[in-house]
């Protein structure tokens, strides 16, 4: 045996009884689980770790993340690390790298270079990739052919593939473009994708009609893979919104799964009731449908994503164009503050809502830690000005927090039977979101332990095995013998998250051990320099 995990209190991940037992590890696997009420002689190995009242549990496994050049960035990557995630879903919201061309690709590098960085003019990414498969490659070669800290999974991003495939256009795809993307997209899963995203609240996707959808959700469902969108809207006509996908994905025959399924702004304060009602009705029909939640009110994307969509067709140079004419710049405000954005659900933007998380250009960091109506308080003018100024300024690169949250609904979302955990966390800004840092421990301290919303059996289900089935891998999301170790020791007592919103990048405590094929990824509360992540690749 390479390891012994001993006297640990096991908490399995499928949501039954936690128990004591010794767990050891040999060769990237659980080869022994002596439990404290067996007989016979205890495991031994080269490495023992002592338990003293921790909690061992499956690696938990991040549904929604925007970690797609940060594994290639940093090694360390222990935001992800020191929660405990030795998996994260990547290829999010319909927007992501690949399949690319070299236009397609310089255009998304512009469009989310303020979730991931690596934008125009920026060398710390090779970009050395254009097909799914090759990023994977790119994955698992990672620090000089060594790999990268945590495991991916990808969703092959719809909305990049509409820009290869069409451009920026607003209007229907003709034959020949629809079947062009059905091919990309079965392309990206023979190559390993598990799914296909959308961000039908962000161009070029949102631009695709439901027909279009479901074609392309046609093809997902022969590869047995799942659709993950972030819906039309979480705002204004959010129940109808949810419908909507739950009907596409039902006519294509296709697994759904809803990203960061929150029930946002004044409109649909206290109705999360209103929405699992709708799911379960569509569960108890047979349909397949899974959610992810990250356990905060406040939401996190780019200020560029508020504008009404039609600002943005044509691309990011066309935005930018539109934003220095005066005249249509007025008309963006009225839209925006008067009848509601499709770009911010529908809902009139609230700029005392809208607080600047991150920028691109350090000359503009006196906004970040700011709502845009505050700064525009200091300078004495109206808060529009002082967004467009942002905007052109920072060539869309600036991120924000959106204070449209609601506490009920948040619990009241992830105690649903098929409730997962996803951070959504962007890692760029001075100031990002401490979901990025906190999701897991968030769950698992605050919601567990101190205000017992989630059972922790049913909790670390939530995070392990829920999301394992999900993505259909045999071996992960359980701590059994013969299944992967990827794992996770905890102290149940002492979890906790540590980034707040004035200190977000701070690390969680309480999760001393963080193990990924065997391999201690975190000692002793500490990022050690293995690499153990790899891609996981969509299974036959």
């Amino acid at each position: 045996m390479d390891t012994v995990l001993r006297d640990v209190r096991v908490i399995d991940g499928s949501g039954g009884p936690s128990y004591r037992a010794d767990v050891a590890l040999a060769d990237g696997r659980i080869a022994e689980i002596h439990r404290e009420s067996d007989s016979g002689p205890r495991p031994t190995a080269a490495r023992t770790v002592e338990g003293h009242g921790l909690a061992l549990s499956p690696g938990f496994i991040d549904m929604h993340a925007h970690s797609d050049l940060a594994l290639l960035r940093d090694p360390g990557h222990e935001a992800k690390a020191a929660q405990g995630v030795t998996l994260e879903v990547i290829g999010q919201d319909g927007l992501s790298y690949a399949p690319v061309d070299d236009r397609t690709l310089a255009e998304v590098r512009a469009q989310i270079t303020g979730w991931n960085g690596g934008g125009p003019g920026s060398t710390d990414i090779d970009f050395s990739w254009r097909t799914v498969g090759e990023y994977l490659d790119r994955l698992d070669h990672g620090f000089d052919g060594n790999g990268i800290a945590v495991n991916a999974a990808y969703l092959i991003p719809q909305g990049t593939v509409r820009m290869l495939a069409m451009g920026w256009d607003d209007r229907d795809a003709t034959a020949d473009e629809v079947a062009r993307m059905k091919q990309l997209v079965a392309e990206g899963l023979e190559q390993g994708a598990v799914g296909l995203s959308s961000g039908l609240t962000y161009t070029p996707g949102m631009y695709a009609s439901d027909a279009e959808l479901t074609e392309l959700c046609r093809v997902v469902a022969r590869y047995e893979g799942y659709y993950c969108p972030h819906h039309r809207s979480y705002g204004a006509g959010a129940l109808q919104a949810y419908e909507e996908m739950v009907d596409l994905t039902r006519e294509a025959g296709c697994a759904l799964h809803l990203a960061h399924a929150t029930m946002n702004f004044g409109v649909n304060e206290g109705r999360a009731p209103e929405l699992l009602t709708l799911l379960d009705r569509a569960l108890d029909g047979g349909a397949d449908i899974t959610l992810d939640t990250y356990p905060y009110t406040p939401g996190c994307t780019t200020l560029v994503a508020m504008l009404p969509s039609w600002a943005s067709e044509g691309g990011p140079g066309a935005i930018l164009a539109r934003l220095r004419d005066d005249a249509t710049a007025e008309r963006l405000r009225h839209v925006m503050e008067v009848e509601g954005a499709d770009g911010c659900h529908g809902v009139p933007i609230e700029w005392d809502k809208i607080e600047i998380s991150g920028v691109s250009d350090p000359a503009l960091s006196g906004y970040v830690g700011r709502t845009v109506a505050r700064s525009a308080a200091e300078r004495g003018e109206e808060p529009w000005v002082t967004a467009r100024r942002i905007l052109i300024e920072d060539r869309l690169g600036s991120t924000i927090l959106q204070h449209v949250g609601h506490e009920e609904n948040v619990r009241q979302i992830m105690r649903h039977r098929v409730h997962t955990g996803g951070s959504d966390g962007i890692l760029q800004g001075d100031k990002p979101h401490p979901r990025a840092y906190g999701t897991f421990p968030q769950y698992l301290g605050k919601y567990v332990r101190e205000e017992g919303v989630l059972a922790l059996e049913e909790c670390v289900a939530h995070l392990t095995s829920r999301p394992a089935a999900r993505l259909r891998l045999p071996d992960r999301g359980l701590v059994r013998e013969g299944y992967r170790a990827d794992l996770v020791v905890f102290d149940p007592d002492t979890v906790a998250a540590e980034s707040t919103f004035e200190v977000p990048r701070t690390l969680p405590t309480g999760i001393p051990h963080v193990l990924i094929d065997g391999r201690f990824v975190m000692a002793d509360g500490k990022r050690t320099d293995v690499l153990a992540g790899r891609s996981v690749r969509r299974t036959a």
